[in-house]
């Protein structure tokens, strides 16, 4: 191989086909698999092999349902069907299109030690998974969800690499010893030699949404990749992906999972931020989970309260600027010039319930009655709803941590690590294995979709009126969401937009509200969680609700009027 002035290393070998397996031969020495390899058939210890491009897309005719319109749904693909594989996506697909859900994002499918992996160990950042398919079963399934009307999400991780079959440092300086990340060395953003690592990371974005038509993709951690350069990593990625989509035609989103309340990653360039479109934000989870769960360990020590659910639907985050006891600080900023499209909510996702002892689900603990009202609380609210896979019908398989390393003493350090991520939470039992093929399958979704009645119609239901109702559709922060009050155990707001109010009583106690309606204006209902469609006790409420009338909420029930027109 001949060297360039960059420092890169090159040749040209012609008659090579798909198929080929090859390595490369450092310093006559050790022989490493490509670092940007397309396909790894023998796993992260083996060679790599050339992979064709071509693809015989017909999805021409996509653009998207925008990100302000997506219901989005987050999947596992080695968990979400028996298959375990991007095949059995395909086959659900259908599924997914009857439940409402126009956006699925797929955890991380680079290429990860062994066969099951959450995928946050990923070393080969352009490998896809072999154990989930080939890079063109990866085509179909985009072709396919977009000929089901539903956009593609891909998880990807820039911060760190997975501690096995990671042979990044012996191509170049990849990592750096000055920041250090909880999952190991952090990626060299801003050192010497950094020039290589960044253009390798951009280069793997503009793969996933130009090469495979990939729509959006959701940046892991964000807070952990470390830049003081003149433009951030996140900066200059996004502008690259502003010039793609220029030239494609059509948008692609960037979507930051950043644990910091702070905007400045969602703010356009010019007004000084890194202009990508949202952010996770996972204090509305929080301050859902402890009010419906009663826990206050760990983290959930700073929430608990109907008025941290009204401080999120206000302000996105809850902390803006006030003490926190977890973090023991001041904590977060108000964001301001944001609107709520530009946040992701949910109730649930991989991280809320994998990285609890058991694995737990809100199904393993909350009531029928319960999990439709924090069903309502998240697709009522006017950020982004993201459901976690199975959520929509109360699956009961708990979702597991999981792994296949072959190093046993990588394999005792990770027991170790876990035993410690749990000490804050008090939890009790034994901490089930990752390494168990046993725990791999416990967390597989059994598919039994009428375990709880009437909650998945509940969230067809939802769905649908989130999508056609013209309230729905405001996201103008301070505008959306107005009079926001809370009587004992029941949080009111209003929905505002296009013409329409919708009045929303989610009562959150175990016992019935009697509540009287103060606007001058008399209102439909349109929404009762407990009613007996729903496998509900039977709704309490009247048809209509005039100024002064009082009327009765069940207990973990939630409800929506909608404002006549006279």
């Amino acid at each position: 191989m001949q060297k360039d002035k960059m420092g890169y290393w090159n040749t040209t070998l012609d008659n090579i086909t798909a198929g080929t397996q090859y390595w490369y031969k450092l310093n006559n020495d050790i022989l490493r698999a490509d670092p940007a390899s397309r396909w790894q058939p023998e796993g992260v210890h083996g060679p790599s092999a050339i992979v064709s491009r071509d693809f015989n897309w017909t999805d021409n005719d996509w653009s998207g349902p925008g990100l302000q319109n997506m219901i989005i749904y987050e999947l596992h693909t080695g968990t979400f069907t028996p298959s375990g594989n991007f095949k059995g996506i395909i086959s659900k697909l259908n599924y997914l299109q009857t439940l409402g859900i126009n956006a699925i994002e797929i955890m991380p499918i680079a290429q990860f030690p062994g066969s099951r992996n959450w995928g946050y160990d990923g070393v080969f950042p352009f490998a896809v998974q072999n154990s989930y398919g080939t890079p063109d079963d990866l085509k179909q399934l985009v072709n396919e969800a977009h000929h089901h009307g539903i956009a593609v999400i891909l998880d990807v991780v820039y911060n760190h690499a997975g501690p096995e079959g990671n042979y990044l440092p012996d191509f170049g300086p990849f990592f750096t010893e000055k920041y250090k990340t909880p999952w190991g060395n952090a990626m060299n953003f801003d050192g010497p030699g950094c020039d290589g690592v960044r253009d390798f990371f951009i280069q793997n974005a503009m793969m996933w949404l130009d090469e495979f038509h990939i729509d959006a993709l959701r940046l892991d951690a964000v807070h952990a990749i470390y830049d003081f350069s003149a433009k951030h990593f996140m900066e200059e990625l996004s502008e690259e992906v502003r010039l793609l989509e220029q030239r494609a035609a059509t948008k692609k989103i960037l979507i930051a999972e950043l644990d910091l309340n702070n905007p400045r990653y969602i703010t356009p360039i010019e007004k000084g931020g890194y202009d990508m479109d949202a952010q996770w934000v996972d204090e509305f989870h929080h301050a859902v989970h402890t009010v419906l769960t009663g826990e206050k360990s760990g983290y959930y020590e700073d929430f608990g309260g109907l008025d941290m659910i009204a401080q999120s639907l206000q302000s996105s985050y809850v902390y803006t600027g006030q003490y926190s006891p977890h973090r023991k600080k001041h904590f977060g900023v108000e964001p301001s010039n944001t609107s709520y499209d530009q946040f992701i909510a949910f109730i649930q996702n991989h991280d809320q319930v994998g990285n609890r002892l058991a694995g737990d689900r809100l199904s393993a603990t909350l009531s029928h009655e319960q999990l439709k009202l924090a069903a309502a609380t998240l697709l009522l609210s006017p950020h982004v709803p993201l459901l976690f896979m199975g959520e929509e019908y109360g699956e009961k398989s708990p979702f597991l941590f999981f792994t296949n390393h072959s190093d046993e003493q990588l394999i005792s350090a990770l027991r170790e690590g876990r035993r410690n991520e749990f000490i804050a939470f008090n939890w009790q039992g034994e901490i089930p294995d990752p390494q168990s093929d046993e725990v791999f399958k416990q967390s597989m979704l059994q598919w039994n979709t009428n375990d709880m009645p009437g909650l998945l119609s509940f969230y067809q239901y939802l769905i649908t009126f989130r999508k056609t109702k013209p309230a729905m559709k405001n996201f103008q922060r301070g505008h959306a969401v107005q009079h926001i009050e809370i009587h004992n155990q029941v949080l009111h707001f209003e929905r505002h937009g296009n013409n329409e109010v919708l009045t929303v009583y989610l009562n959150f106690g175990e016992k019935a509200e009697t509540l009287i309606h103060e606007s001058p204006w008399t209102f439909i209902k349109t929404i009762d969680s407990s009613d007996k469609k729903w496998n509900g006790p039977g709704s309490k409420l009247p048809d209509n609700i005039k100024q002064k009338q009082s009327f009765i909420i069940n207990p973990y029930s939630a409800a929506v009027f909608e404002r006549t027109a006279e």
